[in-house]
Protein backbone atom coordinates (compact mmCIF):
# COMPACT_ATOMS: atom_id res chain seq x y z
CA UNK A 1 0.00 0.00 0.00
CA UNK A 2 1.28 3.33 -0.92
CA UNK A 3 2.30 6.19 1.90
CA UNK A 4 -0.20 8.25 2.26
CA UNK A 5 0.54 11.62 4.36
CA UNK A 6 -1.60 12.87 7.42
CA UNK A 7 -3.77 15.51 6.37
CA UNK A 8 -2.73 19.00 7.59
CA UNK A 9 -5.32 22.08 7.86
CA UNK A 10 -5.15 24.87 5.40
CA UNK A 11 -4.56 28.02 5.29
CA UNK A 12 -7.43 30.39 4.56
CA UNK A 13 -5.08 32.80 2.86
CA UNK A 14 -3.09 30.76 0.63
CA UNK A 15 -4.52 27.50 0.46
CA UNK A 16 -1.33 25.33 1.59
CA UNK A 17 -1.25 22.97 4.55
CA UNK A 18 -0.18 24.65 7.87
CA UNK A 19 2.24 22.63 10.24
CA UNK A 20 2.28 22.93 13.83
CA UNK A 21 5.87 25.07 13.99
CA UNK A 22 4.46 28.10 12.30
CA UNK A 23 0.95 27.73 12.63
CA UNK A 24 -1.43 30.88 14.71
CA UNK A 25 -5.02 30.08 15.67
CA UNK A 26 -8.07 32.62 14.84
CA UNK A 27 -11.43 32.14 14.21
CA UNK A 28 -11.62 28.44 14.80
CA UNK A 29 -9.21 28.00 11.80
CA UNK A 30 -5.29 27.95 11.36
CA UNK A 31 -2.74 30.41 9.29
CA UNK A 32 0.70 30.59 8.27
CA UNK A 33 2.25 32.83 10.23
CA UNK A 34 3.31 35.25 7.48
CA UNK A 35 -0.46 34.63 6.26
CA UNK A 36 -1.72 36.33 9.84
CA UNK A 37 -1.48 40.01 8.72
CA UNK A 38 -4.44 42.01 8.03
CA UNK A 39 -6.43 41.64 4.53
CA UNK A 40 -6.63 45.15 3.87
CA UNK A 41 -3.31 47.04 4.87
CA UNK A 42 -1.35 44.07 5.05
CA UNK A 43 -0.46 45.13 8.92
CA UNK A 44 1.15 41.51 10.96
CA UNK A 45 -1.47 40.77 13.63
CA UNK A 46 -1.09 38.76 16.80
CA UNK A 47 -3.66 37.44 19.36
CA UNK A 48 -4.27 41.57 20.58
CA UNK A 49 -5.41 42.96 17.50
CA UNK A 50 -6.62 40.16 15.49
CA UNK A 51 -10.10 40.44 13.83
CA UNK A 52 -11.53 37.66 11.92
CA UNK A 53 -14.28 38.36 9.61
CA UNK A 54 -15.99 36.04 7.65
CA UNK A 55 -12.31 34.13 6.88
CA UNK A 56 -10.48 37.08 6.44
CA UNK A 57 -8.39 38.75 8.88
CA UNK A 58 -8.12 42.41 9.87
CA UNK A 59 -6.86 44.60 11.77
CA UNK A 60 -9.19 46.69 14.41
CA UNK A 61 -8.77 49.37 12.62
CA UNK A 62 -9.36 48.15 9.15
CA UNK A 63 -12.53 46.12 10.54
CA UNK A 64 -13.94 49.06 11.75
CA UNK A 65 -13.16 51.18 8.83
CA UNK A 66 -14.86 48.22 6.22
CA UNK A 67 -17.72 46.86 8.60
CA UNK A 68 -18.46 49.25 11.28
CA UNK A 69 -20.91 51.99 11.38
CA UNK A 70 -19.93 55.07 8.92
CA UNK A 71 -20.58 58.65 9.53
CA UNK A 72 -20.09 61.40 12.18
CA UNK A 73 -19.72 60.23 15.79
CA UNK A 74 -18.90 56.61 15.48
CA UNK A 75 -14.98 55.05 15.87
CA UNK A 76 -12.04 56.50 17.73
CA UNK A 77 -10.49 58.57 15.76
CA UNK A 78 -11.02 61.16 13.10
CA UNK A 79 -10.47 58.26 10.16
CA UNK A 80 -13.53 56.36 11.39
CA UNK A 81 -15.48 59.72 10.98
CA UNK A 82 -15.71 59.94 7.56
CA UNK A 83 -17.17 57.14 4.91
CA UNK A 84 -14.20 55.14 4.61
CA UNK A 85 -13.98 51.72 3.81
CA UNK A 86 -10.73 50.96 2.88
CA UNK A 87 -11.29 50.90 -0.93
CA UNK A 88 -7.89 53.17 -1.88
CA UNK A 89 -5.68 50.49 0.50
CA UNK A 90 -6.85 47.52 -0.97
CA UNK A 91 -5.81 49.11 -4.42
CA UNK A 92 -2.29 49.53 -3.25
CA UNK A 93 -1.75 46.07 -1.54
CA UNK A 94 -2.89 44.22 -4.27
CA UNK A 95 0.31 43.78 -6.35
CA UNK A 96 2.26 43.41 -3.53
CA UNK A 97 0.25 40.08 -2.47
CA UNK A 98 2.44 37.16 -3.08
CA UNK A 99 1.03 34.71 -1.21
CA UNK A 100 -2.37 34.24 -3.91
CA UNK A 101 -5.18 35.05 -0.51
CA UNK A 102 -8.06 36.14 -2.52
CA UNK A 103 -10.30 38.79 -1.64
CA UNK A 104 -13.55 38.40 -3.27
CA UNK A 105 -16.38 40.63 -2.31
CA UNK A 106 -18.05 39.87 0.94
CA UNK A 107 -21.43 37.73 0.16
CA UNK A 108 -23.90 37.30 3.07
CA UNK A 109 -25.90 33.94 3.29
CA UNK A 110 -29.28 34.41 3.10
CA UNK A 111 -31.21 33.13 6.56
CA UNK A 112 -34.18 31.42 6.91
CA UNK A 113 -37.44 33.75 6.90
CA UNK A 114 -37.50 35.81 10.57
CA UNK A 115 -34.09 34.87 11.52
CA UNK A 116 -31.91 37.13 9.58
CA UNK A 117 -30.87 40.75 9.59
CA UNK A 118 -34.53 42.43 9.58
CA UNK A 119 -33.04 44.92 6.67
CA UNK A 120 -31.40 42.98 4.54
CA UNK A 121 -31.91 38.71 5.68
CA UNK A 122 -28.35 37.77 5.92
CA UNK A 123 -27.24 35.62 8.79
CA UNK A 124 -26.35 37.75 11.50
CA UNK A 125 -22.59 36.58 13.59
CA UNK A 126 -22.32 37.75 17.36
CA UNK A 127 -18.89 39.77 16.69
CA UNK A 128 -21.13 42.44 14.43
CA UNK A 129 -24.65 41.91 15.75
CA UNK A 130 -26.62 45.10 16.74
CA UNK A 131 -29.95 43.97 18.83
CA UNK A 132 -33.05 46.21 18.20
CA UNK A 133 -36.72 45.03 18.24
CA UNK A 134 -36.16 42.01 20.05
CA UNK A 135 -34.14 40.75 16.85
CA UNK A 136 -30.03 40.81 15.83
CA UNK A 137 -29.07 43.21 13.23
CA UNK A 138 -25.73 43.49 11.30
CA UNK A 139 -23.77 46.45 12.05
CA UNK A 140 -23.44 48.22 8.64
CA UNK A 141 -27.30 47.54 8.69
CA UNK A 142 -28.30 49.25 12.01
CA UNK A 143 -29.27 52.55 10.70
CA UNK A 144 -31.93 54.92 10.07
CA UNK A 145 -34.40 53.91 8.11
CA UNK A 146 -35.39 57.32 6.59
CA UNK A 147 -31.92 59.02 6.78
CA UNK A 148 -29.73 56.04 6.81
CA UNK A 149 -28.01 57.43 9.53
CA UNK A 150 -25.98 54.87 11.72
CA UNK A 151 -27.47 54.01 14.93
CA UNK A 152 -26.58 53.01 18.74
CA UNK A 153 -28.24 52.03 21.59
CA UNK A 154 -28.39 55.66 22.46
CA UNK A 155 -30.00 57.28 19.68
CA UNK A 156 -32.58 54.17 18.16
CA UNK A 157 -35.84 54.61 18.49
CA UNK A 158 -38.03 51.24 17.34
CA UNK A 159 -41.15 53.20 15.01
CA UNK A 160 -44.29 51.24 14.68
CA UNK A 161 -43.46 49.89 11.15
CA UNK A 162 -41.34 47.42 12.61
CA UNK A 163 -38.22 49.47 12.02
CA UNK A 164 -35.89 51.80 13.40
CA UNK A 165 -35.28 55.33 13.46
CA UNK A 166 -32.78 58.37 14.36
CA UNK A 167 -34.30 60.45 17.09
CA UNK A 168 -34.86 62.95 14.78
CA UNK A 169 -36.62 60.95 12.01
CA UNK A 170 -38.87 59.24 14.66
CA UNK A 171 -39.42 62.43 15.89
CA UNK A 172 -40.56 63.70 12.50
CA UNK A 173 -42.49 60.31 11.34
CA UNK A 174 -43.90 59.19 14.67
CA UNK A 175 -43.65 62.31 17.50
CA UNK A 176 -46.39 65.49 17.85
CA UNK A 177 -46.26 68.32 15.58
CA UNK A 178 -46.57 71.62 15.96
CA UNK A 179 -44.30 74.29 17.62
CA UNK A 180 -42.09 73.28 20.28
CA UNK A 181 -41.52 69.31 19.83
CA UNK A 182 -38.51 67.61 18.39
CA UNK A 183 -34.90 68.85 19.00
CA UNK A 184 -34.37 71.28 15.74
CA UNK A 185 -36.07 73.40 13.84
CA UNK A 186 -37.13 70.88 11.08
CA UNK A 187 -39.58 69.46 13.59
CA UNK A 188 -40.72 73.05 14.86
CA UNK A 189 -43.47 73.09 11.92
CA UNK A 190 -46.49 70.85 10.95
CA UNK A 191 -43.76 69.06 8.38
CA UNK A 192 -47.59 68.49 6.96
CA UNK A 193 -44.94 67.80 3.17
CA UNK A 194 -43.13 65.68 4.57
CA UNK A 195 -45.98 63.15 6.33
CA UNK A 196 -49.14 63.92 4.16
CA UNK A 197 -52.41 63.00 6.18
CA UNK A 198 -50.17 61.27 9.03
CA UNK A 199 -50.06 64.99 10.09
CA UNK A 200 -52.46 65.40 13.52
CA UNK A 201 -55.19 67.94 13.10
CA UNK A 202 -54.32 70.28 15.72
CA UNK A 203 -57.69 72.67 17.04
CA UNK A 204 -57.49 75.14 19.80
CA UNK A 205 -60.05 75.04 22.53
CA UNK A 206 -60.55 77.83 24.59
CA UNK A 207 -61.33 75.43 28.29
CA UNK A 208 -63.19 78.26 29.57
CA UNK A 209 -66.18 78.45 27.41
CA UNK A 210 -66.68 75.36 28.93
CA UNK A 211 -68.54 76.49 32.33
CA UNK A 212 -68.51 74.18 35.69
CA UNK A 213 -70.70 74.36 38.40
CA UNK A 214 -71.04 77.23 40.77
CA UNK A 215 -68.29 77.31 43.09
CA UNK A 216 -65.76 74.24 41.57
CA UNK A 217 -64.27 75.74 38.34
CA UNK A 218 -61.45 78.38 37.84
CA UNK A 219 -61.86 81.27 40.45
CA UNK A 220 -61.15 83.82 37.37
CA UNK A 221 -62.84 82.84 34.53
CA UNK A 222 -65.79 80.40 35.93
CA UNK A 223 -64.50 77.85 33.52
CA UNK A 224 -64.07 74.09 33.73
CA UNK A 225 -60.45 73.41 34.77
CA UNK A 226 -58.69 70.22 33.47
CA UNK A 227 -55.90 68.00 34.89
CA UNK A 228 -53.54 69.27 32.07
CA UNK A 229 -53.83 72.93 32.70
CA UNK A 230 -54.69 73.29 36.43
CA UNK A 231 -52.63 75.55 39.01
CA UNK A 232 -53.49 75.00 42.93
CA UNK A 233 -53.48 77.89 44.89
CA UNK A 234 -56.00 79.23 48.24
CA UNK A 235 -57.45 75.45 48.01
CA UNK A 236 -58.70 75.66 44.49
CA UNK A 237 -58.01 74.84 40.53
CA UNK A 238 -56.90 77.94 38.67
CA UNK A 239 -56.28 77.84 34.68
CA UNK A 240 -52.53 77.67 33.75
CA UNK A 241 -53.58 81.35 31.92
CA UNK A 242 -55.80 82.81 34.69
CA UNK A 243 -53.16 82.21 37.07
CA UNK A 244 -51.82 85.68 37.04
CA UNK A 245 -51.59 89.03 39.39
CA UNK A 246 -54.98 90.40 39.51
CA UNK A 247 -53.86 93.70 39.32
CA UNK A 248 -50.80 93.99 36.91
CA UNK A 249 -51.50 90.54 35.26
CA UNK A 250 -47.99 88.95 35.50
CA UNK A 251 -47.96 85.48 35.03
CA UNK A 252 -47.71 83.82 38.61
CA UNK A 253 -46.30 80.34 39.55
CA UNK A 254 -45.87 79.16 43.52
CA UNK A 255 -43.40 81.20 44.40
CA UNK A 256 -44.01 84.43 43.79
CA UNK A 257 -47.48 83.97 43.80
CA UNK A 258 -48.96 85.19 47.34
CA UNK A 259 -53.15 84.65 48.45
CA UNK A 260 -54.80 87.86 49.19
CA UNK A 261 -57.55 88.22 51.61
CA UNK A 262 -60.08 88.96 48.49
CA UNK A 263 -60.10 85.38 47.34
CA UNK A 264 -57.71 86.64 44.44
CA UNK A 265 -54.28 86.08 43.69
CA UNK A 266 -51.54 88.70 43.44
CA UNK A 267 -47.54 89.09 42.82
CA UNK A 268 -44.78 89.89 45.55
CA UNK A 269 -44.90 93.70 44.79
CA UNK A 270 -48.67 93.93 44.57
CA UNK A 271 -49.77 92.63 47.68
CA UNK A 272 -46.88 94.61 48.89
CA UNK A 273 -48.78 97.63 48.03
CA UNK A 274 -52.35 96.61 48.40
CA UNK A 275 -51.89 94.73 51.74
CA UNK A 276 -48.85 95.39 53.26
CA UNK A 277 -47.69 98.19 55.51
CA UNK A 278 -47.16 101.71 53.96
CA UNK A 279 -44.37 104.34 54.54
CA UNK A 280 -40.99 105.07 54.36
CA UNK A 281 -38.82 101.73 55.16
CA UNK A 282 -41.12 99.42 53.96
CA UNK A 283 -41.57 97.01 50.83
CA UNK A 284 -38.74 96.19 48.61
CA UNK A 285 -37.94 99.66 46.66
CA UNK A 286 -38.58 102.95 46.22
CA UNK A 287 -41.93 102.90 44.75
CA UNK A 288 -42.89 101.91 48.54
CA UNK A 289 -41.00 104.54 50.17
CA UNK A 290 -44.15 106.84 49.81
CA UNK A 291 -47.61 106.41 50.69
CA UNK A 292 -48.60 105.60 47.44
CA UNK A 293 -51.49 108.52 47.51
CA UNK A 294 -53.05 107.48 50.60
CA UNK A 295 -54.46 110.10 53.35
CA UNK A 296 -53.05 109.95 56.69
CA UNK A 297 -56.45 108.49 57.68
CA UNK A 298 -56.18 105.76 55.52
CA UNK A 299 -52.75 104.41 56.79
CA UNK A 300 -53.65 105.08 59.97
CA UNK A 301 -56.79 103.21 59.76
CA UNK A 302 -55.23 99.96 57.30
CA UNK A 303 -53.66 97.23 58.95
CA UNK A 304 -51.31 96.32 60.16
CA UNK A 305 -50.75 99.14 62.44
CA UNK A 306 -47.04 100.20 63.38
CA UNK A 307 -46.25 101.72 66.44
CA UNK A 308 -42.56 102.36 66.35
CA UNK A 309 -42.34 104.33 69.80
CA UNK A 310 -42.16 101.59 72.92
CA UNK A 311 -40.54 104.22 75.16
CA UNK A 312 -44.28 105.88 76.20
CA UNK A 313 -45.15 101.44 76.82
CA UNK A 314 -44.27 102.22 80.93
CA UNK A 315 -42.64 99.03 82.06
CA UNK A 316 -42.61 97.64 86.38
CA UNK A 317 -40.56 99.94 88.05
CA UNK A 318 -37.30 98.44 87.87
CA UNK A 319 -37.81 96.42 85.19
CA UNK A 320 -37.64 99.27 82.30
CA UNK A 321 -35.00 100.99 80.28
CA UNK A 322 -33.12 102.75 82.80
CA UNK A 323 -32.89 105.93 80.95
CA UNK A 324 -36.74 106.03 79.87
CA UNK A 325 -38.16 103.56 82.22
CA UNK A 326 -40.26 102.09 79.38
CA UNK A 327 -41.23 98.50 78.34
CA UNK A 328 -38.06 96.97 76.59
CA UNK A 329 -38.96 94.23 74.20
CA UNK A 330 -36.70 91.58 72.43
CA UNK A 331 -36.41 93.41 68.83
CA UNK A 332 -35.00 96.13 70.25
CA UNK A 333 -33.07 94.95 73.32
CA UNK A 334 -29.35 96.30 74.25
CA UNK A 335 -28.03 94.35 77.03
CA UNK A 336 -25.35 96.69 79.82
CA UNK A 337 -24.98 96.61 83.47
CA UNK A 338 -27.14 93.66 83.71
CA UNK A 339 -29.74 95.40 82.47
CA UNK A 340 -31.53 95.83 79.41
CA UNK A 341 -32.17 99.40 77.17
CA UNK A 342 -33.84 100.49 73.98
CA UNK A 343 -32.19 100.88 70.88
CA UNK A 344 -32.83 104.30 70.94
CA UNK A 345 -31.62 104.67 74.43
CA UNK A 346 -28.71 103.19 73.87
CA UNK A 347 -26.27 106.13 73.54
CA UNK A 348 -23.32 108.11 75.07
CA UNK A 349 -25.22 110.68 78.43
CA UNK A 350 -22.91 113.11 77.75
CA UNK A 351 -22.82 113.40 73.77
CA UNK A 352 -25.78 111.18 72.73
CA UNK A 353 -23.75 109.27 70.64
CA UNK A 354 -25.23 105.83 69.47
CA UNK A 355 -23.32 103.11 71.34
CA UNK A 356 -22.77 99.50 70.87
CA UNK A 357 -21.51 96.45 73.07
CA UNK A 358 -17.77 97.58 71.72
CA UNK A 359 -17.92 101.34 72.09
CA UNK A 360 -20.51 101.54 75.37
CA UNK A 361 -18.66 102.25 79.04
CA UNK A 362 -20.34 101.74 81.89
CA UNK A 363 -19.73 104.40 85.11
CA UNK A 364 -20.29 104.88 88.25
CA UNK A 365 -23.29 107.04 88.21
CA UNK A 366 -25.13 104.11 87.03
CA UNK A 367 -24.92 105.33 83.21
CA UNK A 368 -23.15 104.43 79.91
CA UNK A 369 -20.69 106.21 77.96
CA UNK A 370 -18.24 106.49 74.97
CA UNK A 371 -15.06 106.10 75.74
CA UNK A 372 -14.19 109.79 74.84
CA UNK A 373 -16.72 111.14 77.57
CA UNK A 374 -15.73 108.32 79.70
CA UNK A 375 -12.38 109.08 79.79
CA UNK A 376 -13.00 112.85 80.20
CA UNK A 377 -15.11 112.15 83.61
CA UNK A 378 -13.28 109.39 85.17
CA UNK A 379 -10.28 108.74 83.81
CA UNK A 380 -6.63 110.06 84.91
CA UNK A 381 -5.92 113.87 84.27
CA UNK A 382 -2.93 116.13 83.07
CA UNK A 383 -0.68 116.13 80.05
CA UNK A 384 -0.85 112.82 78.32
CA UNK A 385 -4.59 111.63 79.29
CA UNK A 386 -7.95 112.17 77.41
CA UNK A 387 -8.26 113.59 73.98
CA UNK A 388 -6.36 116.72 72.21
CA UNK A 389 -8.07 119.42 74.28
CA UNK A 390 -6.38 118.09 77.40
CA UNK A 391 -2.68 117.29 76.10
CA UNK A 392 -1.53 121.12 77.06
CA UNK A 393 -2.51 123.19 79.84
CA UNK A 394 -3.43 126.64 78.39
CA UNK A 395 -3.26 128.81 81.76
CA UNK A 396 -0.74 129.20 83.93
CA UNK A 397 -2.14 126.95 86.75
CA UNK A 398 -4.37 123.18 85.80
CA UNK A 399 -7.76 123.44 86.73
CA UNK A 400 -6.81 119.89 88.40
CA UNK A 401 -4.25 119.05 90.47
CA UNK A 402 -1.70 115.91 89.98
CA UNK A 403 -0.94 114.62 92.67
CA UNK A 404 1.58 111.50 92.16
CA UNK A 405 0.15 107.87 92.07
CA UNK A 406 -3.40 109.28 93.03
CA UNK A 407 -4.71 110.25 90.13
CA UNK A 408 -8.61 109.92 91.38
CA UNK A 409 -10.32 112.04 94.05
CA UNK A 410 -13.30 110.47 96.01
CA UNK A 411 -13.62 108.29 98.53
CA UNK A 412 -11.46 105.42 98.76
CA UNK A 413 -12.07 101.25 97.64
CA UNK A 414 -12.76 99.02 100.52
CA UNK A 415 -9.41 97.30 101.70
CA UNK A 416 -8.61 94.39 99.68
CA UNK A 417 -10.61 95.64 96.46
CA UNK A 418 -9.00 98.92 95.12
CA UNK A 419 -5.61 99.49 93.74
CA UNK A 420 -2.61 98.03 95.65
CA UNK A 421 -0.78 101.12 94.96
CA UNK A 422 -3.30 103.89 95.28
CA UNK A 423 -6.13 102.22 97.37
CA UNK A 424 -9.17 103.95 94.76
CA UNK A 425 -11.52 101.69 93.22
CA UNK A 426 -10.80 100.07 89.55
CA UNK A 427 -13.11 100.14 86.83
CA UNK A 428 -13.11 97.73 83.95
CA UNK A 429 -12.28 100.52 81.25
CA UNK A 430 -8.53 101.07 82.60
CA UNK A 431 -8.05 97.91 85.02
CA UNK A 432 -4.69 96.06 84.46
CA UNK A 433 -3.90 92.55 86.21
CA UNK A 434 -1.22 91.13 88.12
CA UNK A 435 -0.48 88.76 90.82
CA UNK A 436 -1.08 91.07 93.71
CA UNK A 437 -4.20 92.43 91.95
CA UNK A 438 -5.89 94.72 89.79
CA UNK A 439 -4.24 98.21 89.39
CA UNK A 440 -4.73 101.05 87.38
CA UNK A 441 -2.94 101.87 84.34
CA UNK A 442 -2.03 105.27 85.67
CA UNK A 443 -0.63 103.03 88.76
CA UNK A 444 0.72 99.69 86.27
CA UNK A 445 4.27 100.93 86.48
CA UNK A 446 7.35 99.91 88.50
CA UNK A 447 7.88 100.76 91.96
CA UNK A 448 11.36 101.59 91.54
CA UNK A 449 12.08 103.23 88.16
CA UNK A 450 8.47 104.35 87.50
CA UNK A 451 8.66 102.60 84.26
CA UNK A 452 5.38 102.13 82.38
CA UNK A 453 5.10 97.72 82.53
CA UNK A 454 2.64 95.47 80.62
CA UNK A 455 1.90 91.66 80.37
CA UNK A 456 5.49 91.04 78.86
CA UNK A 457 7.76 92.73 81.34
CA UNK A 458 5.77 93.03 84.11
CA UNK A 459 7.48 90.88 87.50
CA UNK A 460 5.27 90.61 90.64
CA UNK A 461 7.85 91.40 93.89
CA UNK A 462 7.58 89.15 97.33
CA UNK A 463 6.63 92.58 99.06
CA UNK A 464 3.29 92.90 97.24
CA UNK A 465 4.69 95.76 94.17
CA UNK A 466 5.23 95.08 90.96
CA UNK A 467 8.91 95.71 89.08
CA UNK A 468 10.03 95.75 85.68
CA UNK A 469 12.82 93.21 84.83
CA UNK A 470 16.24 95.38 85.76
CA UNK A 471 15.04 96.71 89.10
CA UNK A 472 13.28 93.03 89.70
CA UNK A 473 16.42 91.16 89.26
CA UNK A 474 18.48 94.16 91.11
CA UNK A 475 16.78 93.96 93.96
CA UNK A 476 15.79 90.10 94.36
CA UNK A 477 17.96 88.51 91.92
CA UNK A 478 21.45 86.65 92.55
CA UNK A 479 24.43 88.96 93.24
CA UNK A 480 28.13 88.52 91.97
CA UNK A 481 29.84 88.52 88.78
CA UNK A 482 27.81 87.08 85.74
CA UNK A 483 24.36 87.85 87.01
CA UNK A 484 21.78 90.26 86.09
CA UNK A 485 20.92 92.10 82.90
CA UNK A 486 23.63 94.95 82.65
CA UNK A 487 26.84 96.07 84.06
CA UNK A 488 25.39 97.90 87.01
CA UNK A 489 24.36 93.81 88.07
CA UNK A 490 27.68 92.77 88.16
CA UNK A 491 29.16 94.27 91.09
CA UNK A 492 27.90 93.35 94.92
CA UNK A 493 25.69 96.72 95.05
Amino acid sequence: MPFKPADNPKCPKCGKSVYAAEERVAGGLKWHKMCFKCGLCSKLLDSTNCTEHEGELFCKMCHARKFGPKGYGFGGGAGCLSMDTGDHLKDAVEGARTNGACMEPRVIAKAPPGKGCPRCGGFVYAAEQMLARGKAWHKECFKCGQCAKGLDSTNCCEGSDEDIYCKVCYGKKFGPKGYGYGKGAGVLQSDCYANGEQAPKTALIDCSSIQAPPGKGCPRCGGLVFAAEQVLAKGREWHRKCFKCRDCTKTLDSIIACDGPNDEVYCKTCYGKKWGPHGYGFACGSGFLQTDGLTDEQIANSKPSYNPDTTSIPAPKGQGCPRCGGMVFAAEQQLAKGTMWHKICFNCAECHRPLDSMLACDGPDKEIHCRACYAKLFGPKGFGYGHTPTLVSCESEPRVTYMEQMPFTGAKAAKGQGCPRCGYPVYAAEQMNSKNGTWHKRCFSCADCHRSLDSTNLNDGPNGEIYCRGCYGRNYGPKGVGFGMGAGTLTMA
